[in-house]
């Protein structure tokens, strides 16, 4: 798949995932959050709780379930990347959480959306 064809693939996983996590009735705070180490896709609040959300979007299951990509150094980096949003916006003490939404967008198909909540945690 091309870079700009991988590109809109994600933004459309991005966008599916905000609309499904509000329906569940979480307030969106930021998309495309940067940070020194990278990007954050979706912050959000689940009553008082932060959480840290990570999208992936697969067009087939070729190469496994968009779940699966989130692997443990990546959840490393997602951690550090959570760690320095507290900090910039001085949120010491908030409880959060990290959940991954993984969104299958298989030609013909409706999108399959899969909220995986308290997919990790910072401590591994």
């Amino acid at each position: 798949m091309r870079g700009a064809d991988r590109f809109q693939m994600g933004k459309r996983g991005e966008s599916l995932a905000c609309r499904e996590l509000r329906r569940r009735g979480y307030a969106i705070v930021a998309t495309r959050f940067r940070t020194r180490l990278g990007e954050l896709d979706i912050v959000a609040r689940d009553g008082p709780t932060l959480v840290f959300v990570e999208v992936k979007a697969r067009s087939s299951g070729r190469y496994g379930s968009p779940a699966e990509a989130v692997t443990w150094q990546k959840q490393a980096r997602l951690c550090a990347m959570a760690a320095d949003y507290l900090h910039r916006h001085r949120l010491d003490g908030v409880p959060c959480r990290f959940d991954v939404v993984a969104v299958r967008l298989d030609r013909g198909q409706p999108p399959r959306i899969e909220v995986i909540a308290n997919a990790f945690d910072a401590t591994r």
